[in-house]
């Protein structure tokens, strides 16, 4: 607790998916004042321009930055040079900036797709620049793999404190269900509430690391209490599924009485994309709360309270 006492803290992205249960977290959790957490909300503060970044860390002594352009695999595969452009300058600006105002802690959410798509999994850290990001996600990946870089860059330059965490898939309620952006969990719950057949791309074998949100938001804290950057760690499950599991367990979880197609003319992406999650486990004592028919339980029922919301948003990108 004493970390944050009387600190202002910047959560960027934090009206998001994962940013909301951060400032929940900080919240409830480690009881900050509400006036002393700023969210720059994209429609007022697009944080590709450098002085809204500027204006955003005024005064603030840790930042927390989630903000990205995000998507699943079919955006990522059709937007690489958009994702990297704008998650790239975001990155760059908001670390200046931070610097620029004396942030004493900069923590930043990355991803596992930063790691080569050649890789064996589960995914060590010491791997992270032997070989190419994947094709499906390069965009997105390779920005991520840059925020380690720029950590030690700051370092040495500035002697600034850069903490990244690349976290598995996270998922849970309140997840995005608009097909066009939507990762696997969220549009197989949608199809199997919307659709008379479930079809998946891929041919279902690979396999993938999914962390509950509200895991994922405690990951992201704890890096920021206990590391000292430059520094990097993985944040996973440890619970590695097949989507053709996975698939299945979504099916059982919500009674979906249709027939289930793995369409393999389309690609599932990266054989294997699991993470170890050792480093984290030793260096922050972070474990995750939730197992995955846990979280999927939590998902499914937060879908079926706001289904007509999310269907109606779903049908309206279709």
């Amino acid at each position: 607790m004493s970390f944050w006492q009387n600190r202002k803290v910047l959560v960027t992205g934090g009206a998001g998916f994962i940013g909301s249960r951060v400032v929940e977290n900080l919240i409830r959790k480690r009881k900050i004042d509400p006036n002393k957490i700023f969210v720059p909300r994209s429609k007022d503060c697009d944080l590709r321009a450098f002085e809204n970044c500027q204006h955003a860390v005024e005064g603030c002594e840790v930042v927390l930055h989630l903000a990205a352009r995000t998507g699943g695999i079919a955006y990522s595969r059709n937007h690489p040079a958009t994702q990297y452009y704008d998650c790239s300058l975001i990155n760059l600006h908001m670390l200046e900036a931070a610097r620029q105002a004396g942030v004493k802690q900069f923590v930043a959410l990355g991803n596992i797709l930063a790691y080569p798509a050649k890789a064996s999994s589960p995914l060590e850290e010491d791997v992270l620049h032997e070989g190419k990001v994947a094709e499906t996600h390069l965009g997105i990946g390779v920005a991520k793999r840059n925020l380690v870089l720029m950590a030690e860059m700051y370092k040495r330059e500035f002697d600034m404190s850069v903490v990244v965490v690349l976290s598995a898939n996270a998922y849970g309620p309140s997840d995005r269900f608009d097909p066009t952006i939507s990762h696997v969990i969220p549009a197989t719950i949608a199809k199997c509430f919307e659709n008379k057949d479930l079809v998946v791309w891929g041919d279902g074998t690979p396999t993938r690391d999914f962390l509950y949100v509200e895991d994922v938001a405690e990951g992201l804290i704890l890096a920021a209490e206990r590391l000292r950057g430059p520094e990097y760690v993985n944040i996973a499950s440890g619970q590695e599924i097949s989507i053709k599991d996975l698939v299945y367990l979504i099916a059982k979880l919500t009674t979906f009485q249709g027939k289930i197609i793995f369409d393999a003319s389309k690609s599932g992406g990266d054989p294997k994309r699991g993470a170890s999650g050792m480093k984290a486990k030793e260096l922050m004592e972070f474990k995750p709360k939730y197992t995955l028919e846990e979280g999927l339980h939590r998902t499914i029922h937060w879908f079926i309270e706001n289904k007509e919301q999310a269907l109606e948003k779903m049908r309206g990108h279709c």
